[in-house]
């Protein structure tokens, strides 16, 4: 299982809100269940008709036995004493295994009962592609969280930012609910609208009405600054983007490129093959990252040879938006050595989640098995990224057009 993180899952199954564009997570959620889940299947007690049946044949573990004996006792005394009976075993059940993994203390270690499930895994091909509201998010925590909106898209226009939280879709709540089933009720036709109930830190919840649109979303832009600087902005951790990155820089290059700015702003992430092919790029050997597992085992990933920007002087921007695969990325230029950061602290995005199939059809849990470190060994999760050197843009240089986080970056570049 472990080495299918690699091919088969989207790092920190962040998603883009769109029908189901190339980095849904519902669509790679689903991938990964459809074909994995066969082996990997949780086997649990059966709960008879009018209560629990004998332990020997439920299959309770001989060496569990006098740990669930408490259990066992609780879910008896509900059926002997409750007042409303009979109670509805599925649920005491399904609740019992919720209260299971929220005991873990990980928001992202979850259970879809299976009217979420079924939302989840339905109606994944067909749907007209790339048509939403346009912004990154995180569907694995207690609410979905926008990690950034993409510039321009109407998540953009209508002021969202990194760390919103949705806590209602048209008024209906969304407590509780699998993340990735609320993405998928964002997602609409172009020109329908929706209202978002939106959590901001330190602010009242408030409503806000997006038109939902087609969105494009291209994975670089690239550019020649003045005094021979490149200028790279990676959207997205794609498919292709391997491909663009080259191409890109040979391009720059050919126009006799003598500094580089990476530009990591707002991207939240995509594919772990890519992160790797794309800190190749700037990195000529040696360790870009570890995935860390539960038991302390450690897979190494290593920089492939032949990255054509190895040697040329370069800062990378980060901000609050820049997660997951960003973040591989920016540790591991910045842990060896190989450049600077600037900017705002990154997200904080870096841990697997597995996705498994119950039996009895009785939905799926969703388990984070390993973390992903830097070189150093630093954690990303839950902490994200210190720049080197930290700039704010303020509201009034936002205005005006002013990017003091680009500035900064060509001034070190000229230092250099």
């Amino acid at each position: 299982m472990r080495s299918k993180t690699f091919l088969g899952i989207t790092i920190g199954l962040v998603s883009i809100i769109l029908l189901i564009g190339a980095f849904s997570a519902g669509f790679i959620f689903s991938q990964y269940m459809n074909t994995n889940s066969t082996s990997a299947v949780t086997m649990l007690p059966y709960f008879g008709q009018f209560g629990r049946i004998d332990q020997s044949e439920a299959g309770t573990p001989q060496d569990l036995e006098e740990l669930f004996e408490p259990f066992w006792q609780a879910w008896d005394l509900v059926h002997e004493q409750y007042v409303d009976q009979p109670v509805d075993q599925e649920s005491l059940m399904r609740g019992a295994i919720d209260g299971m993994l929220e005991s873990l203390g990980d928001a992202h270690t979850t259970y879809m009962e299976p009217e979420q499930y079924e939302i989840l895994t339905t109606h994944l091909e067909g749907e007209d592609e790339y048509e939403g509201i346009g912004a990154w998010v995180d569907t694995t925590g207690d609410y979905l969280e926008i990690i950034s909106p993409m510039p321009g898209s109407p998540a953009d226009m209508a002021g969202l930012k990194s760390g919103d939280k949705v806590l209602a879709i048209d008024g209906e709540d969304m407590t509780g609910i699998d993340g990735e089933v609320v993405r998928k009720q964002v997602l609409g036709p172009a020109g329908s609208s929706l209202q978002l109930t939106i959590l901001r830190e330190s602010e009242e919840p408030f409503d806000v009405i997006i038109i939902r649109e087609s969105i494009n979303v291209p994975s670089l832009e690239s550019r020649m600054l003045e005094n021979d600087i490149a200028y790279i902005h990676l959207f997205l951790f794609g498919d292709n983007s391997k491909e663009e990155l080259r191409r890109s820089l040979e391009e720059l290059f050919d126009q006799n490129a003598q500094g580089l700015v990476l530009d990591l702003r707002g991207n939240g992430g995509g594919y772990l093959q890519s992160a790797i092919d794309v800190a190749s790029e700037f990195i000529a050997d040696g360790i870009v990252m570890y995935e860390e597992f539960g038991d302390g085992e450690r897979t190494t990933y290593e920089a492939r040879k032949g990255g054509i920007a190895t040697d040329i002087p370069m800062v990378v921007l980060i901000n609050e938006g820049s997660a997951s695969a960003s973040e591989i990325v920016a540790g591991a230029i910045q842990d060896r050595g190989r450049g600077v950061l600037v900017g705002m602290k990154s997200f904080g995005k870096g841990s697997v989640q597995v996705p498994t199939t119950l039996t009895n059809q009785q939905g799926a849990v969703r388990i984070t098995i390993a973390r992903w470190l830097t070189p150093e060994g630093r954690t990303i999760h839950a902490l994200g990224l210190e720049p080197d050197f930290v700039v704010e843009i303020s509201e009034e240089d936002r205005l005006q057009g002013i990017d003091t986080q680009l500035d900064k970056a060509i001034e070190i570049i000229f230092s250099q």
